[in-house]
């Protein structure tokens, strides 16, 4: 069966549709196949159709039309078309020119444009159907869009620009009829199939609304490589009119386009319900739902009638009622519903001016004095995702109800969640199911804003597809496939007609859970067609064969002679262990009794009859029920008349034919074989059987006595009188009087042979040969072998059975399967007399084996081994996109693009070669192949006009080349040299000593150029720097950058007396080195002047500034008293009175701090004042103090997944301990929360949070003097 994105099995991409057409004209069906040259045939019932004055046959390409002229009553009825494999039937229904209806001439035009009706391709229209852009087609449907135009043929609107070849075009429809709008998208130049998105209005994705009143369709033509989308309206509602957009995007490029759609009423004016027009049906399928349940009670709706634009009623000025300022503000303050009973109650019969005045009223309104902000018109959500719902109040106090279709909306759970901040309300749904697609509204007082949620369901994909079966006649027929969501609703359709439950109950739907099963009790021949799943997402496909009940007969009843009081046993075996029958004697049904006994088991039919008398010789037969067969045979019953023989009398053999010849005797392997030989004698004579031992025989048991020498040796039973009447093992012996009896339970292959039954006596000897004959079904054939692997085809080719059952083999039957099922189907019902077959219709890319059957007149043999798996696999498509990247004097660069379609194996590779121009002979440039898209050809010609293609190689076979579209000329084109210099070298390159120097210069030029390089003038000299050229570009690499490497350099590309320049600076910088002559120019009081001279060495590079530190002369620990400070004297002030102190300096530049400081040498002492300060003396102070929070937590709201953080200020004295709970939860243990205090600032940082964080946060602060605490709340949103 075709799966999801693989090619169908159908022979035909369009398939012609059943119509109507009025009799006295003309009908086209149109078909198109999958691939041109396709032979097509048109049959009407059976009988194949051929062109003559009444039909008219047309092929074109991949198109094919059949016309059927001067329609009449005659030529209504069933007809078909075949291609290859593939039948499709549709039906022609002719309607009498008396019964068509006239169209008003004042009907709407159809849409501008070659519109063209969906069963009547190819042909004008009549002015009815011109008129009338909504009378139904064929199947009831209008379309609106150019089915049949093809890009490239006249007429066919081009789109130089965007991406559409043929864009949707405006239509109009009536009210439950069907419209079809179609968009065609150039796909020669894309590299993947375009993205398309229908809409209505600006934001509905009709995506989400496909089921029974809308379908989106695609499909892709490979003889024009165009794309080909359809939006399908069927059963049209009012709600359906309105602006439409289609979109189409690629990776880089993205069109729209905007049409509309017009729907008119069926009714006439004069059939007008004044309230049936107001009322408001419930619409499924598309559109708004207003009604879940209740489709009777409908709800009156003005605004729709104001949209129907097909009819309108004439207003008598006279009979319109004064309406009164008092009317009028009832109206404004009403709701819809109520308008109907205000108008009525105070005379209002102009219901139409009523509206219209009603609502230009309603647009001088003022603004809402309770929304600032009102929700959105409509918002869309996907189903299991969640919405917000949000409005903002003019008042932040007032109190909010939301209401859900007019029912107020109660807490429950977390699904509701309704959140107040500021004059912000709102509405969170989460978990939003399509229980949850309904009008919301948001009252506030006596004032309500309303909107619509609509419930993006996802589209259901199919898991498991559908499988192929072929039954017989009258067998149960069960299609199963697995879907992504429980529930689902599903369709399924046979050869595109969708199946409904009818009255015979002949089709059976069943769901178990996610699986879906499509039951046929009883076959027929009418089943056999391609069967579909459909579902939001896809569909599956699979092909059902039926055919007609053949009944096989493996075993025929065989002529039987038997003697009194034995048993006849009359056998048969067929192919069908269902079959019942009757057992016929000389044409009369046989009636069992206690001597004649019936059994049926399995396939055997068996007739058994005991002590056979003269009177049971007769002709049998055997007739199955249900089949034209009769199983003949005859009862032959042998009398043994024994005369009177005088004593002494030789021993003799009574046979119909005794002699040397032998006779042979056939027995079916496993059927009991009993040899009766009659004998006389006198006295009794001494029976010894004898058998002639072959090759592969067992050993003989006991040698004969009087075997001649040349016999060999041979198996010999002897057995004496009073041994008789013994039963030994399978094979026996058993003597009578008057008789010999040999038999064998269960005949085996090794039981044939030539049996010598000889009798003997004083008087003398008899002695009769008979041949016994086993045959059987042949053996297992070998597993078969598989050549010739296409695209969807095969050729299995096997060996004959090593033996043949003793029967010469009548044919083979072939059976295959999928590798990983376990159900074998079976390709032929007639024999295959040749030792190869050419199996069809398998699927491209699946794994399948083989294995065959060789059947003889017995039956049929056991399957032989599997063949190797094998995978039909096409060979791929041409490459694209194949271009000259470079030439040169020996060389060509080529680069392409993989194929369209590479094969369900993939690709093995690409082969390339190429040939003289006027020349046929093609040349491999390449031994092997190669996996790249792209290849350098060296060793050509130099100035020889070539030509190249490629071709792509996979398990089939090599695929169509493409070719360059020119010659190419091998010579390189002289190009002038020029430097790429990179921005970031355009100036000065810095880079520490030490560090790696790799300089990449891009350049262009043809032939090769000379790169030369220099330092400031001079050639490069020294190991430590290395210059790599390449054809494109050059580097300079200095290994480990010095000072001395600093300098400016020029690269010079030359190609003869052309050549570019380009400068570069490159500056090594290092660290600096210490300041110089530091000295202590001053000290006063806690203060010390300081001043150096800047570091005679500034690293190749510019002073950023020093750093200043001092060091107590106890200690000798370092503290930076200034820092990047840019002056070369500073003042360290706040020193220790009584300390000596050393300083030092470092100086900084881009690498770093100098490696050494400038230090002073002696310490500078910071001398003791004589006055002695004595402190005052100061009460002691009780600065104890309870807690309490001078900044508080605050409600917070964020998002899962970030680090949220918490913080609130306390003070107390002395410093409280600090607690945070969570519900009341201590979060002291918990490592996903960090707390901190600083100064006071207490912070509680939550590590990523989730929903389930959220909660009342608690701050505990406990001291001596008492406690306190704070609290907040904190929401946790999930991202959208």
């Amino acid at each position: 069966m075709p799966e999801p994105g693989k090619k169908p099995v159908s022979a035909f991409s369009k398939k012609p549709r059943s119509m109507e057409v009025a009799a006295g004209s003309s009908a086209v069906f149109e078909a198109q196949t999958e691939r041109a040259g396709v032979k097509v045939r048109w049959q009407r019932g059976s009988n194949d159709i051929g062109a003559s004055d009444k039909y008219g046959l047309a092929a074109k390409g991949t198109q094919h039309t059949l016309t059927v002229r001067d329609v009449g009553l005659a030529d209504q009825g069933s007809y078909a078309v075949i291609a290859g494999s593939s039948k499709v039937k549709f039906d022609l229904k002719v309607i009498e020119a008396e019964k068509a209806e006239p169209m008003p001439a004042s009907a709407p035009a159809l849409a501008p444009g070659p519109a063209k009706t969906t069963g009547t391709p190819g042909e004008a229209l009549d002015s009815a159907t011109e008129l009338e852009g909504s009378v139904p087609g064929p199947e009831g449907s209008s379309s609106a869009d150019y089915s049949n135009s093809v890009p490239g043929c006249p007429g066919t609107p081009e789109d130089p620009i965007g991406l559409f070849v043929m864009r949707p075009q405006d239509g109009e429809v009536t009210v439950g009829g069907s419209i079809t709008f179609s968009a065609r998208v150039a796909g020669a130049s894309l590299l993947k199939p375009p993205i398309v998105k229908w809409f209505k209005g600006k934001w509905v994705d009709l995506s989400s609304k496909v089921g029974q009143h809308l379908q989106l369709h695609d499909s892709y033509d490979r003889a024009s490589k165009v794309y080909l989308f359809e939006l399908h309206f069927t059963d049209v509602q009012a709600a359906f009119a309105g602006g439409y957009r289609c979109e189409v995007s690629t990776k880089d490029k993205f069109d729209s386009c905007n049409f509309n759609l017009t729907v008119h009423e069926a009714i006439g004016p004069g059939d007008l319900d004044l309230r049936a027009a107001f009322r408001r049906t419930s619409i499924t399928g598309g559109g708004r739902r207003i009604s879940d349940g209740h489709e009777d009670a409908g709800i009156l709706d003005f605004s729709s009638l104001l949209k129907k634009s097909s009819f309108r009623i004439p207003r008598d000025s006279k009979l319109e009622a004064p309406a009164e300022d008092d009317v009028w503000e009832l109206l404004r303050q009403a709701p819809p519903s109520e308008y109907e009973r205000i108008a009525f109650q105070h005379g209002v019969t102009d219901l139409r001016g009523m509206l219209k005045r009603l609502k230009g009223m309603k647009h001088d309104e003022k603004k809402s004095t309770a929304f600032q902000k009102k929700l959105e018109p409509a918002y869309q959500v996907s189903k299991g995702h969640k919405i917000r719902l949000t409005v903002e109040l003019a008042d932040p106090d007032a109190e909010v109800k939301w209401l859900k279709n007019g029912q107020e909306i109660q807490m429950s759970g977390s699904k509701y969640i309704f959140e107040s901040v500021g004059a912000k309300r709102t509405l969170t749904i989460s978990q939003c199911s399509l229980a949850d697609d309904a009008a919301y509204q948001c009252v506030v007082g006596g004032e309500k804003c309303s909107t619509e949620l609509f419930v993006k369901e996802p589209p259901v994909l199919i898991t498991r597809s559908l499988e192929d079966q072929l039954v017989m006649v009258g067998q149960r027929v069960e299609f199963e496939c697995e879907v992504s969501e429980e529930g689902a609703q599903v369709k399924w359709l046979k050869d595109g007609v969708e199946l409904t439950r009818e009255e015979t109950f002949k089709y059976r739907f069943k769901k178990d859970g996610r699986r879906h099963h499509l039951i046929i009790n009883e076959a027929t021949l009418e089943d056999a067609g391609h069967y579909a799943l459909q579902t939001s997402g896809g569909q599956a496909l699979a092909e059902l064969i039926v055919q007609e009940k053949k009944l096989e007969v493996y075993q025929s009843i065989a002529d039987l002679t038997v003697g009194a009081k034995d048993q006849a046993v009359f056998k048969c075996e067929v192919s069908d262990e269902n079959v019942r029958g009757v057992w016929l004697k000389n044409g009369k049904e046989l009636v069992p009794n206690s001597r004649i006994k019936v059994s049926h088991i399995g396939r055997v039919h068996k007739l058994t009859i005991d002590d056979v008398t003269p009177a049971d010789e007769a002709d049998y037969s055997f007739v199955p029920e249900g089949f034209a067969c009769n199983l003949s045979a005859k009862l032959h019953f042998m009398e043994v008349k024994i005369d009177f023989v005088p004593r002494q009398e030789p021993p003799k053999i009574h046979l119909d034919c005794p002699g040397r010849t032998p006779d042979t005797i056939v027995v079916v392997a496993g059927n009991k074989l009993r040899l009766d030989v009659p004998i006389s004698g006198d006295p009794a004579p001494t029976v010894i059987w004898q058998k002639a031992i072959t090759q592969g025989n067992k050993a003989p048991a006991r040698a004969a006595p009087d075997a001649p020498e040349d016999a060999g040796a041979s198996d010999e039973w002897v057995f004496e009188k009073k041994l008789l009447c013994e039963t030994e093992g399978r094979v026996r012996v058993e003597t009578t009087k008057d008789r010999s009896i040999f038999m064998v339970e269960g005949a085996e292959k090794e039981d044939e042979g030539v049996y010598t039954v000889t009798v003997k006596n004083p008087v003398g000897e008899d002695q009769v040969n008979l041949t016994v004959k086993v045959i059987d079904v042949p053996d297992a054939p070998a597993a078969p072998k598989i050549s010739n692997v296409g695209e969807d085809s095969c050729t299995v080719q096997w060996e004959p059975p090593a033996y043949d059952g003793g029967q010469p083999v009548l044919g083979y039957i072939l059976e295959r399967k999928k590798k990983k099922s376990y159900r074998w189907m079976r390709l032929n019902f007639d024999l295959l007399r040749e030792l190869s077959h050419e199996a069809r219709r398998m699927i491209e890319g699946v794994v399948y084996e083989m294995r065959v059957y060789a059947v003889n007149a017995i039956g049929m043999s056991r399957p032989s081994p599997a063949s190797q798996p094998f995978m039909p696999i096409g060979p791929p498509s041409e490459p694209t996109h194949l271009a000259v990247e470079d030439v040169s004097d020996t060389t060509v660069s080529l680069k392409w693009r993989p194929p369209e379609r590479e094969g369900a194996g993939g690709l093995d590779g690409y082969s390339v070669e190429y040939c003289r121009e006027g020349c046929s002979e093609w040349v491999a440039a390449l031994q092997g192949l190669t996996e790249r898209t792209s290849m350098l050809v060296k060793d050509l010609p130099t100035g020889a006009r070539l030509l190249f293609r490629v071709r792509a190689h996979n398990v089939a076979g090599p695929g169509g080349p493409v070719t360059t579209q020119e010659p190419v000329t091998v010579q390189e084109i002289l190009q002038r040299p020029r430097l790429q210099l990179p921005r970031h070298l355009r100036q000065t390159i810095q880079r520490k000593v030490g560090e790696p120097v790799n300089l990449l210069i891009p350049f262009q030029g043809k032939p090769r150029p000379q790169v030369t390089w220099t330092k400031d003038g001079q050639p490069l000299a020294g190991e430590e720097v290395s210059i790599r050229n390449s054809p494109t570009d050059t580097i300079l690499f200095i290994r480990a950058a010095r000072r001395v490497h600093s300098g400016t350099y020029q690269v010079t590309v030359r190609i003869e007396n052309m050549e570019d320049k380009a400068t570069l600076v490159l500056q090594i910088v290092d660290k600096p080195s210490s300041p110089q002559n530091i000295r202590v120019t001053e000290a006063w009081g806690f203060n010390v002047a300081l001043e150096w001279k800047p570091p005679q060495d500034d690293g190749n590079t510019e002073i950023w500034g020093y750093t200043v530190q001092k060091a107590d002369k106890k200690t000798m620990e370092w503290f930076t008293v200034l820092e990047h400070y840019r002056r070369t004297h500073c003042v360290v002030s706040e020193l220790i009175i009584g300390n000596g102190y050393y300083f030092r300096v470092f100086s900084h530049n881009m690498v770093g701090p100098s490696d050494r400081a400038a230090t002073t040498k002696d310490p500078v002492f910071i001398p003791r004042p004589g006055i002695t300060y004595e402190p005052p003396n100061y009460e002691a102070l009780d600065f104890s103090e309870a807690p309490s929070f001078t900044h508080p937590l605050v409600n917070r709201s964020v998002i899962a997944g970030y680090t949220a953080v918490l913080c609130c200020a306390v003070r107390g004295n002395p410093k409280p301990k600090i607690s945070w709970f969570k519900n009341g939860l201590d979060l002291g243990k918990d490592a996903r929360f960090r707390m901190f205090s600083k100064q006071g600032v207490l912070t509680l940082e939550i590590r990523k949070p989730c929903p389930f964080d959220g909660g009342i946060y608690v701050c505990k602060a406990t001291n001596l003097q008492g406690e306190a605490q704070c609290e907040c709340r904190l929401e946790v949103r999930v991202p959208q």
